[in-house]
C-alpha cells in the first residue's frame, strides 16, 4: 500500500472507553446508555470526521457475572439502534452486526434491507458465526467452527438471492397505468440447502443505488477463506503489524483464487486507542482502567486458549514455547489462541505481561497506549507497511480519549492524505470504492 491511499475507517459504536473502571468517571455518560442520543454523538461526531461507516459489534447472550464490575456483553439491538441513526445523518455508512448462526437468513435479508431504504444505501452488514449464545437458541453446543461457516456461506448466498429477488427496476409507481411493480421480475428463490430452505421472494425491493457492502469478524484459516470469498472487509485482531501482513497478504491471495481481484477484500483491524495530552497520562489512563482486572478471569482465559495452568507461577516467570502443552482440541476462540501462541514463541512475555496483553484482557486487537502524535505515526507506519487498508477505531478509557481520535487524529490522517476530507458519495459502497 501506498501512502497516498485513502484508509478505510470505521468508529465502533460499542462505548469501549466504559470498559473496566471507565464507566465510573464522572464524564462518562454511563446513565444514557440505553437511549439513541448516547449514540447519535458519536455518529454525528464521526460523519464530521468523514469517517466511512459507525460499526456495532453484538453478541446474543450475557454474562451476569462480570455485570458487577461494567456493562459486560449489555447491548441494544444493532439494526434497530441504526435505524434510529439513519434519519439523524446523511452520508456515514451503518454496519450492523448480525449472527448467521442463529437468524434466518429471510429475517436477516429483510432487516438490512429495510435499514438500508431509511438511510438511503448506507447499509452494511457484518457477518459473524458467534462463539456463545446457542443456549438462547436452542442448541446445546455450538458447532465447531467449520460448520459454523459452512452455514454462514450458505445464509449469506441466500440473504443475497433474496436480495435479488425484487430488483428495484421491479417497482413502477405509474399511477396512469396503475401498475406499481412488474410481477414479471420479481420470483422465487427456491433454495433447498444442507442448512437453510427459503422460497423467497423477499417483501421489501432493493435499494437500488449499489449493493449492500458485506463485512466479516474473524481470522481463523476457514474464516479467511469465507472473508475471501464474499467480503469486501475484514474486521479483525491483529495484536502486531507481521500479524497484519501476514493475514492482509492471505486474504489477497485467497480472494484472487476465488476469482476476485486480490484488492477486493481490505484489511480493517480493530485498533485499542488509550489516548491524552501526554504518554504518561494515557499510560495512567490505560492503568486506571484496568485496576480491577480480574486476575482469575485472565488466567482461567489462558487457560482455555492454551491449555496451559499458570494459576501458581510468579508473575515475573517467563512463558515460553517449550511450556506450551499440546493445545485445546476445541478452544473458544481458535484465533486469539494462535493469537497468543505467536506471541509467547516470538517474545516470551513473563506472566504478568501475557496477563495484561490484549488478547487475554479484551479482544486481541492492536493497541496503542499514547498521544495522538504516536497514534498517527502508528498508522502511517502500518499504512505504509501495507499492513492495512484501514482499521475500526474502538477508543479506550474515557470520553476524552474517544474525542481525541475523533477530533485531533482524523484531520491529522486528512492532512497526510491518509483519509479523505469531504464525502464524494453517498452510499456506504461508494464509500468503500472511493
Amino acid at each position: 500500500m501506498t501512502a497516498s491511499r485513502k484508509l478505510k475507517i470505521g468508529m465502533s459504536l460499542a462505548p469501549t472507553w466504559l470498559s473496566g473502571e471507565g464507566w465510573r468517571r464522572p464524564d462518562s455518560g454511563v446513565e444514557d446508555l440505553f437511549f439513541s442520543d448516547f449514540y447519535l454523538d458519536i455518529a454525528r461526531r464521526a460523519e464530521a470526521a468523514c469517517l466511512d461507516f459507525v460499526f456495532r459489534p453484538d453478541t446474543l447472550f450475557l454474562r451476569p457475572e462480570v455485570l458487577d464490575k461494567g456493562p459486560g456483553f449489555t447491548s441494544l439491538d444493532p439494526t434497530v439502534l441504526l435505524a434510529s441513526i439513519a434519519r439523524e445523518t446523511t452520508h456515514i455508512g451503518l454496519l450492523s452486526t448480525i449472527s448467521a448462526s442463529f437468524l434466518p437468513p429471510y429475517i436477516i435479508a429483510r432487516q438490512l434491507q429495510t435499514l438500508n431504504w431509511l438511510s438511503k444505501g448506507r447499509a452494511g452488514w457484518n457477518i459473524v458465526t458467534a462463539l456463545e449464545g446457542q443456549e438462547n437458541f436452542g442448541l446445546k453446543d455450538m458447532p465447531s467452527a467449520e460448520e459454523r461457516y459452512e452455514h454462514a456461506a450458505e445464509v449469506t448466498a441466500v440473504v443475497k438471492a433474496l436480495w435479488d429477488s425484487y430488483p428495484h427496476e421491479a417497482l413502477r409507481m405509474d399511477r396512469a397505468t396503475g401498475t406499481f411493480a412488474d410481477p414479471t421480475m420479481v420470483g422465487p428463490i427456491g433454495y433447498q440447502g444442507t442448512h437453510v430452505t427459503v422460497s423467497g421472494p423477499l417483501n421489501i425491493p432493493a435499494f437500488g443505488k449499489g449493493r449492500i457492502p458485506l463485512v466479516q469478524a474473524g481470522a481463523s484459516p476457514t474464516g479467511r477463506d469465507f472473508a475471501a470469498s464474499v467480503a469486501d472487509a475484514v474486521f479483525a485482531s491483529t495484536p502486531d503489524k507481521a500479524a497484519a501482513i501476514e493475514l492482509r497478504h492471505d486474504l489477497r491471495r485467497r480472494a484472487e483464487a476465488h476469482g476476485r481481484s486480490s484488492g477486493a477484500v481490505r484489511l480493517m483491524p480493530g485498533l485499542s486507542l488509550y489516548l491524552a495530552e501526554t504518554r504518561k497520562e494515557a499510560e495512567d489512563l490505560f492503568a486506571e482502567t484496568h485496576a480491577r482486572a480480574d486476575r482469575g478471569r485472565q488466567l482461567a482465559a489462558v487457560s482455555r486458549m492454551l491449555g496451559l495452568d499458570l494459576s501458581t507461577w510468579p508473575g515475573d516467570r517467563r512463558v515460553t514455547s517449550g511450556d506450551l502443552p499440546e493445545p485445546p482440541a476445541s478452544p473458544r476462540s481458535r484465533t486469539h489462541a494462535e493469537l497468543l501462541f505467536r506471541l509467547i514463541e516470538r517474545e516470551a512475555p513473563t506472566v504478568s505481561e501475557l496477563l495484561a496483553r490484549p488478547e487475554v484482557i479484551g479482544s486481541g486487537h492492536w493497541q496503542i497506549i499514547g498521544t495522538v502524535d504516536d497514534a498517527f505515526e502508528a498508522i502511517r507506519d502500518w499504512s505504509e507497511s501495507g499492513a492495512i487498508d484501514g482499521f475500526i477505531a474502538l477508543p479506550g478509557g474515557s470520553v476524552g480519549s474517544m474525542h481525541l481520535a475523533l477530533e485531533r487524529l482524523m484531520p491529522r490522517l486528512v492532512d497526510a492524505a491518509l483519509l479523505r476530507d469531504a464525502y464524494r458519495g453517498t452510499t456506504f459502497l461508494d464509500h468503500l470504492s472511493e
